[in-house]
């Protein structure tokens, strides 16, 4: 929770229901931009292999893309790389001036299955996000997160959203009450924080796909991420966009092992969002075993004795506060002493 925060405020956030990353008007607020003549029309092309790519004449413009039907705004992830598509779908694009504040008329384009392709959730697609900007710009946490993994041939890295960005960990582009836990547990480790507030499991599987995770020397890899797909995404679907970011890293660091979270409960008191969780963490408990994957699920112990969450643990019912981090580096200690070989303090 911002420190800055109101009380009148702080009353009426947590009051809202608790479907996403409940972060988005921290900070100031994102301009609302203006649609001129001087951006050209972002132009959308697909090749014979369902690759989409897009362009836009004016230097330094900056095209905005969506692929869940929302038309692009200052908050839309950004264009970055090529786009697979081979299932067909619909790609909405604007182009941006760099300060967000203009954009051109938008361009759609809507593309059919190519023969044999076989239909996947929105989960299997990656795309990037920037949902969380301005408090952070989520292509340049990439690029930083990037090269820090690989300049420092990071042995430990943690991949998640929000509550994995806020454990610790450079580079520090938004609060971080865990950061006092993860220095005493991880800094010595040459820990990498690949955590993306506001991240769905599609947005990290780009992320994995587009290099994050390559420079590493990864001897552990942590894994938390999915709670923010919970209100657009069936159990099914998230479990299965969480496989291939297993799958991902287990590619892309195959002397890696990975200890893979169960998804955290959050809201006040248990309802059907945690019971929605819980069916999500037994599809990836069958993951235990399986290409080095530990499972690991702390949920219980962030918990008072009636399952409900108290604000000292989640200040905000979702994201851990201080306490919260020490209960899940606690937890996890155990079982990254056993896989880094190390004996025990």
């Amino acid at each position: 929770m911002h420190p800055r925060f109101p009380s009148l405020a702080l009353a009426v956030f947590l009051a809202l229901p608790f479907f996403l990353d409940p972060f988005p008007a921290r900070g100031a607020a994102p301009p609302t931009a203006e649609v001129v003549a001087s951006l050209a029309v972002p132009t959308i092309q697909r090749d014979a292999q369902g690759t989409v790519t897009l362009s836009s004449a004016p230097p330094g413009a900056v095209i905005r893309y969506s692929l869940d039907g929302a038309d692009p705004g200052p908050k839309t992830g950004p264009y970055l790389a090529p786009i697979a598509l081979p299932a067909g779908g619909t790609v909405k694009a604007r182009a941006f001036s760099e300060d967000r504040k203009e954009m051109s008329e938008l361009a759609e384009m809507k593309f059919e299955p190519l023969p044999g392709a076989a239909a996947q959730p929105a989960t299997l697609v990656p795309c990037t996000q920037d949902r969380d900007w301005p408090i952070y710009d989520w292509a340049v946490r990439h690029a930083a997160v990037t090269k820090i993994a690989a300049e420092r041939k990071a042995s430990l890295v943690f991949i998640g959203d929000s509550i994995t960005q806020m454990f610790g960990g450079e580079p520090h582009d938004r609060s971080q009450p865990g950061k006092e836990v993860w220095e005493q547990h991880y800094a010595q480790r040459n820990a990498a924080n690949l955590g993306f507030g506001y991240d769905f499991v599609e947005n990290t599987l780009w992320r994995l796909r587009h290099g994050e995770l390559d420079g590493a020397a990864a001897k552990v890899v942590v894994i938390h991420i999915g709670t923010n797909n919970v209100s657009r995404n069936t159990p099914e679907e998230i479990a299965a966009g969480i496989r291939a970011i297993c799958a991902e890293v287990h590619q892309r660091q195959p002397g890696a092992k990975t200890v893979l979270m169960a998804i955290f409960p959050r809201g006040p008191k248990p309802d059907a969002t945690r019971a929605k969780l819980e069916a999500i963490n037994k599809f990836l408990a069958e993951l235990d075993g399986k290409e080095g994957i530990t499972f690991l699920d702390i949920g219980a112990k962030f918990l008072e004795p009636d399952g409900s969450i108290a604000r000292e643990t989640m200040g905000d019912f979702l994201h851990p506060t201080a306490k919260g981090y020490e209960i899940w580096a606690r937890e996890l200690e155990p079982v990254l002493n056993k896989l880094l070989g190390e004996t025990k303090p």
